[in-house]
């Protein structure tokens, strides 16, 4: 509880101090309409040529889309925030003040940043989401829904985990900026269904970096194909994300040796 208390006194905070630059938020959403255009056009050249796309079909692929676009928001707002101010802290010996405090420092260092805007992107994806699902024609049952929400949420956290472990590496590797940039590079293959790629890029973005957890398995939830064995293996891949990043973010942290060391 208290560290949900803290969670949301952070939020209260960063959503105060976003609010001061209001102009932020139209530039927010033309960079989403920006996004979602140029999906939308490699939809189109895509579907110019077939009528599926190993075996999903066009509205299927948008909503693929939503779930990258929404997600793509979370990331950017809470993730992403938060892990580059750790890494600059670590980097420049200011990490102290976290460390300090009477808090679990890894909740404290996963909560001071949001970028209230960015949930422009969580928008524009829940919309397209929402508009490729009526299109498809589909009903959604309780379970759907419900296992829908779940493994979104599970891929949300292996994506914070995923984060974690690597901005952890700056307690070791000096400028980790470089990997962290890569990573955006490659949640970009999350436009896509994870089975269009070969079979070794399939498992990386499954086991390696839960790309497909995040993007590719909430599609299946909606559109009918997640099985029951996917969906407790995505639990179980949660807990043992969770479980690592912590134990990299703990080790570092014993070893860090900050501003007043």
């Amino acid at each position: 509880m208290h560290s949900i208390r803290l969670a949301g006194t952070f939020l209260r905070i960063a959503i105060t101090n976003e609010l001061q630059y209001r102009v932020n938020f139209f530039i927010q959403i033309l960079q989403s309409l920006i996004s979602l255009a140029i999906g939308l056009i490699g939809l189109a050249l895509v579907f110019d040529y077939t009528s599926d796309l190993n075996g999903w079909s066009a509205n299927e692929l948008l909503m693929v889309m939503g779930i990258y676009l929404l997600m793509g928001g979370v990331i950017r707002a809470a993730i992403q925030p938060n892990m580059n101010r750790l890494m600059q802290e670590i980097r420049e010996g200011m990490l102290d003040y976290a460390l300090t405090k009477p808090a679990d420092s890894q909740v404290l260092v996963s909560v001071r940043e949001f970028r209230f805007w960015q949930l422009a992107d969580v928008a524009v994806g829940a919309v397209v989401l929402g508009v490729a699902f009526s299109r498809s024609g589909q009903t959604l049952s309780v379970v759907q829904a419900l296992a829908f929400i779940a493994v979104l949420l599970m891929g949300a956290l292996m994506i914070y985990s995923f984060w974690l472990m690597i901005t952890s590496s700056a307690f070791w590797i000096i400028r980790v900026d470089e990997i962290v940039n890569l990573f955006e590079g490659i949640y970009a293959a999350g436009r896509w269904p994870v089975g269009i790629y070969p079979n070794w890029l399939r498992l990386s973005l499954t086991f390696l970096i839960p790309v497909a957890f995040a993007v590719t398995i909430p599609a299946e939830a909606l559109t009918g194909r997640l099985t029951l064995p996917t969906l407790l293996g995505a639990l179980a891949l949660t807990v043992f994300f969770l479980a690592i990043s912590r134990w990299i973010f703990k080790l570092g942290a014993r070893n860090y040796s900050g501003a007043s060391a």
